[in-house]
């Protein structure tokens, strides 16, 4: 029986379906190609870029907006340290003086600014992707933050329970005011087990044995400053921030005090009531001397030349004061060194 002659392969009509097919498949191509690429050049998708070791978090950009605390812990921790700052847009010159010290110490990937506007978080994540966060509610960048301010109340009573936050996390913390200057780096310093280290704000000048222990009062009260904390993760870390927070809340904000409450009281008074349980480490002058003593004894700066390890600059009140101060001494740092910063580097 003779067969039926076949159509030469090149003549056959391609079916319908394979038709289809062949559409879905350049279309799918030309979707991955114009949307896909364009964004993974992007330095803000997925949170990479190029200043960050970490690894990038399973979320897209848009996502930061919502970003929590445990997602923003988690992307910039580092052998389960954390270094916060808690800052509004107005102090953004600052934070970026800050951030140009600790990048020269090597540790800014560990940094997670907590944003207290949207202004500031839509700056840091904008420059630097995925190491600022906002915790609700966020406060007015137009309210008055200087020291004594209600503004100023509000930024820093809300510290104490980010700190807390962080360590119910599970990592140690080290939080520091953005009017500080790194010249070396503080880690060497945070050896051993204890719950917590501090620095006192004390301008006396204390021999150089003298006990690292919780300082003795004066008048019943302690100086020590809650300008630069690093906590461990343990209980008793944890227990003094649950007592600061408590301690804040017992003295709120009134306008009509003649002496406006801020965290700094409600600190000592923590310290002092968790005295038995709590393992405390009162960090060398020398390395961590305050502004009442660095800017204002010269004496005493230059017999400890070469041992400054963080520079506060408080006891001066206003911003435009601390920023001269701080030219005034070569530590404004933003002018000559912008390029060091990770908010500059993606420029």
């Amino acid at each position: 029986m003779a067969q039926p002659q076949q159509r030469p392969i090149a003549n056959r009509p391609i079916s319908f379906l394979n038709r289809n097919g062949l559409f879905l498949l350049l279309l799918a191509l030309l979707v991955f190609l114009g949307v896909y690429l364009p964004l993974s050049e992007s330095p803000l998708f997925m949170f990479q870029n190029r200043t960050s070791s970490s690894s990038s978090p399973s979320f897209v950009v848009s996502d930061w907006r919502d970003y929590s605390l445990a997602q923003a812990a988690k992307f910039v921790a580092k052998n389960g340290t954390v270094i916060v700052c808690a800052v509004s847009y107005p102090f953004l010159p600052f934070l970026n003086n800050w951030l140009i010290s600790i990048s020269r110490q090597k540790h800014h990937e560990k940094v997670l600014v907590i944003a207290e506007d949207y202004a500031l978080l839509y700056k840091v994540n904008e420059k630097w992707p995925g190491h600022a966060v906002l915790i609700p509610p966020a406060l007015d960048p137009k309210a008055a933050h200087h020291f004594g301010s209600q503004g100023f109340y509000n930024l820093t009573s809300r510290r104490p329970q980010h700190l807390l936050d962080i360590l119910e996390l599970g990592y140690n913390v080290m939080y520091n005011d953005v009017d500080m200057v790194w010249l070396q780096d503080p880690f060497k310093y945070l050896q051993g087990g204890h719950d917590v280290y501090f620095m006192d704000d004390m301008t006396t000048i204390k021999p150089l044995n003298y006990s690292h222990g919780l300082p003795p009062s004066r008048n019943g009260v302690t100086y020590v400053c809650s300008c630069m904390i690093f906590l461990r993760c343990t209980s008793g870390a944890k227990l003094l921030l649950k007592k600061w927070v408590e301690e804040i809340r017992a003295q709120p904000w009134s306008n009509t005090e003649a002496k406006k409450p801020h965290d700094q009281p409600a600190f000592n008074r923590a310290l002092h009531k968790t005295t038995h349980q709590v393992d405390v480490y009162l960090l060398p002058q020398s390395a961590f001397p305050s502004g009442g003593l660095y800017f204002k004894n010269k004496k005493w700066v230059n017999e400890t030349n070469g041992k400054h390890v963080i520079v506060h600059n408080n006891y001066i009140v206003g911003y435009n004061q601390k920023l001269k101060r701080f030219q005034d001494f070569g530590l404004w740092l933003v002018d000559d060194f912008s390029h060091e910063s990770p908010l500059e580097k993606l420029e």
